[in-house]
């Protein structure tokens, strides 16, 4: 039954770690998920409350990262309140356009929110490649919190 968990566990972290690029996956939360898999199959014995503690709040300083990153991309660039919600809908949109849809959404909902905004096609371009610069950064966050996630898990279990 170990090996089954075990297994579970290694499943869930490998799906995280593809969540992290591919946002259509709560990559850091199914981390999490396995790594609390794995220390229960191992009675908590080295993964315990500390470890699961420290591993819960890398992955909510990474989804919030993740989060704030797209906004602050697009305001930085002077975006409007359309073109926030036009991000917002193109990122829903583009799930069903798998990973090109996923990156491109948020950049031309972003864009063409903000020509419906303002009628300036060069600030609409500019919003649309801040929102895009926001997600890149929001994924480089993302992924630095899942590497931190599997160092702090691997040194917990070698303790």
């Amino acid at each position: 039954m170990d090996i089954l968990l075990y297994a579970l566990s290694a499943l869930l972290v490998l799906a995280g770690l593809a969540g992290t690029v591919f946002p259509a996956l709560p990559g850091l939360p199914l981390m999490l998920g396995g790594f609390a898999l794995a220390g229960w199959a191992e009675d908590f014995q080295h993964v315990g409350a500390l470890t699961l503690g420290v591993l819960g709040l890398l992955a909510v300083i990474g989804l919030a990262i993740d989060f704030v990153a797209g906004l602050l991309g697009a305001k930085a660039t002077g975006a409007s309140r359309k073109a926030l919600w036009g991000a917002f809908a193109g990122s829903l949109v583009g799930l069903f356009f798998a990973l090109p849809g996923v990156i491109l959404g948020p950049l031309i909902g972003a864009a063409i929110g903000e020509f419906l905004a303002r009628r300036d096609i060069y600030q609409a371009g500019k919003v649309g490649i801040g929102t895009f610069l926001g997600f890149v950064v929001g994924t480089v966050a993302k992924i630095g919190c899942a590497f931190a996630m599997l160092a702090t898990f691997a040194l917990a279990f070698m303790l």
